[in-house]
């Protein structure tokens, strides 16, 4: 029965997108093959029903009801629910990526209104802050970054537009069909549309290898429509399909032939560096460079009979006048179709473009079609549209499964597929797949927002869970892990909720929104790293030094030490989870680093100007970092240790405690 279902959905979604069955009988896939759990249509699980009183109460929606359900089964008990004082700090990481405020925990934990913590869930929701914490996410998975990496490192000045596009996208909760859309085919569907333009940046967001700046020599080009194809199964669909780019996959039923296939939805495709200076914009911008050259080109021949020190100035005064050139005229980073220089697509054997074999032309992945699908027409007008609204099909099997559980593992620190990226055989299995499949159907119906999502979410006792364990030992005994959900995973601030938590506490934190990235002072050994140093300049607006670190430079060869002591990723490949190390440069960096100690000391200033006793000060500083006050014990300790040392030393200490770095 199971594989009679999935057969008319396969045909169904071919139908739907210009794939005709035939009797061609190439390729065909085993009923073991098709019987993957990911790839079956989703279920409509029933929700599990509760008669005793206390599992009542404890269910608030239908996710409670699946872990209750699960967790019986196991004989495991659920924790208490989390202290007031805890929940509000949780969501506000969680929904922000920003702490409360003092005032703001103590105005909630006062609050006897039985809706009171719903009405905080809603104010989160529409704060444009979280757009911020979760355009990040997405940032992340898509491997998000401002310059080319490799050697050259070259910066794509354009390319914050694309961030401040995913963050208003989802502040805007714009529906997740009509934002993949957007991205795989926005110049395509909207070609005079600038915000469509942007989104289509997607398809360049990949780290790019220069050949003396020729990017249409084949093995360059060949890389481009590699990293095209690969971020759609791993960000979209949550499939290795890169793993069939040299052979069949190994373990899945992805063939070499899906790749390329795949691969050939993208052959037109190029870059798009949309100019939007006027006229006047640009003939002042080609004055001064021209200007500037010709200063440089004088200097470099004056520079030629110097020797020693001398030689030494005549080059720091050419790399003054290099950093005083206007940036590129502002436009929009893209792509666009130029079908007259569209790729040929072959099977490359082992993936070497100087090995082809057959010419492959455009389809979906053969094991969600029916057998003996055909290729598109290869004049099929817009292509990338095709694909996008093939993926974006309410009753594609993978789209709405990945998304929900990207999100549940950033709310829960583990997704129920534990692989995010990878929903096949070498990839976890789901641990709640009746959850998955009730909250994508959810997903879906209520027209594929995200918000709605959030709060089922974050409003379930399951995520208001307490950290600590229930009083059995069970849970910890049997699942360590946690994965079944008996308790809340604490779980260690980001790198970015790091800095932006300590520019909070200091009170310098700039909330100003969107604009070009800020690159921020670093040791300048890390800058005579670059190929250029002069592709470091940093913002001379101090207070631009303080902005949220969503807006910071993503430069691929260079991160800020605080940024990747704390596992920041490289954004050289699709990052689905941020992993948790624990390491002695973590600490090396906030009790020695420059930033952790300069804002030790605005931190301190704030605490002596705004508490005059010790006692007061120590009560604030929790307050800030912790989100609570300090118990006795850690008053006593934090006294004594004032005594002996001053304000901005018991600052710094407090910005390593556990209790700020961490989230229960």
């Amino acid at each position: 029965m199971r594989r009679t279902v999935c057969s008319v959905a396969a045909i169904a979604l071919a139908a739907a997108f210009g794939f005709a069955a035939t009797n061609i009988s190439e390729e065909k896939y085993t009923a073991t093959e098709r019987r993957h759990w990911s790839f079956q249509p989703r279920s409509q699980p029933a929700i599990p029903a509760f008669t005793a009183p206390r599992d009542k109460s404890w269910v608030k929606n239908p996710i409670d009801a699946f872990i209750l359900d699960r967790l019986k089964k196991e004989g495991l008990p659920h924790a208490p629910l989390a202290s007031k004082q805890t929940l509000i700090r949780r969501v506000y990481y969680d929904l922000t990526g920003l702490p409360p405020t003092p005032a703001e925990v103590a105005a909630f934990v006062a609050d006897p209104r039985p809706d009171a913590y719903e009405k905080l869930v809603d104010k989160l929701l529409a704060s444009p802050r979280y757009g911020e914490r979760w355009g990040q996410h997405w940032l992340d998975v898509v491997r998000f970054a401002e310059s080319d990496g490799f050697e050259y490192d070259t910066h794509r000045p354009d390319a914050w537009r694309y961030r401040d596009y995913v963050i208003k996208s989802f502040n805007d909760d714009k529906p997740y069909d009509q934002f993949l859309r957007e991205q795989l085919a926005g110049d395509e569907m909207e070609p005079t549309n600038h915000e469509a333009i942007i989104a289509s940046g997607f398809n360049r967001l990949a780290a790019l290898r220069k050949n003396a700046g020729n990017q249409e020599v084949a093995s360059s080009r060949n890389e481009v429509l590699t990293e095209m194809t690969n971020i759609v199964g791993s960000a979209l669909l949550g499939v290795t399909l890169g793993c069939a780019r040299c052979h069949d996959h190994k373990f899945d039923p992805l063939r070499q032939k899906d790749y390329y296939r795949m691969q050939a939805f993208f052959a037109p495709v190029h870059e798009n560096d949309f100019v939007t200076a006027n006229e006047e914009e640009r003939k002042q911008w080609e004055a001064k460079n021209k200007e500037l050259d010709e200063q440089i080109k004088k200097l470099r021949g004056e520079m030629k009979g110097l020797k020693g020190e001398e030689r030494g100035r005549m080059f720091q005064r050419i790399r003054d006048t290099e950093a005083q050139k206007p940036g590129p005229l502002p436009g929009l980073y893209g792509v666009r179709n130029d079908m007259e220089k569209r790729s040929p697509i072959h099977v490359l054997a082992r993936g070497d473009y100087q090995n082809k074999g057959d010419s492959v032309g455009m389809r979906t992945l053969g094991v969600l079609l029916p057998d003996g699908t055909p290729e598109l027409d290869p004049n099929t007008p817009k292509p990338r549209t095709v694909l996008a609204n093939w993926i974006t099909s309410p009753d594609h099997p993978l789209t709405a499964r990945v998304m929900v559980n990207r999100l549940w593992a950033y709310h829960f620190g583990r997704g129920i597929v534990a692989s995010p990226n990878d929903f096949g055989r070498m990839g976890a299995r789901p641990k709640h797949r009746e959850l998955l499949d009730y909250l994508a159907n959810q997903f879906v119906d209520g027209g594929w927002k995200l918000k709605p999502l959030h709060k089922t979410i974050v409003m379930s006792s399951t995520y208001r869970q307490a950290a600590t364990s229930p009083p059995s030992a069970a849970g910890m005994a049997k699942h360590p892990d946690n994965e079944l959900l008996w308790k809340y995973s604490r779980r260690r601030l980001t790198a970015e909720e790091v800095r932006d938590s300590m520019l909070t506490a200091a009170g310098r934190l700039n909330l100003k929104a969107g604009g070009p990235s800020i690159m921020v002072p670093v040791d300048e050994e890390l800058t005579k790293l670059l190929y250029k140093p002069g592709q470091w300049q940093v913002a001379k607006d101090k207070s631009e030094h303080d902005r949220r670190s969503v807006y910071l430079m993503y430069k691929r060869n260079l991160r800020l030490p605080i940024m990747e002591a704390f596992d920041a990723p490289d954004m050289l490949i699709s990052c689905p989870r941020r992993e948790q190390s624990t390491h002695a440069p973590q600490a090396l960096e906030l009790m020695n680093g420059p930033f952790a100690n300069e804002i030790a000391r605005t931190f301190a200033a704030r605490l002596d100007a705004e508490a005059k006793t010790p006692d007061a000060q120590v009560t604030l500083a929790y307050r800030l970092t912790a989100g609570r006050a300090p118990s006795l014990q850690e008053k006593k300790i934090a006294l004594d240790f004032l005594k002996a040392n001053p304000l901005s030393e018991f600052a710094l200490a407090i910005l390593n405690l556990n209790a700020f770095l961490y989230v229960d």
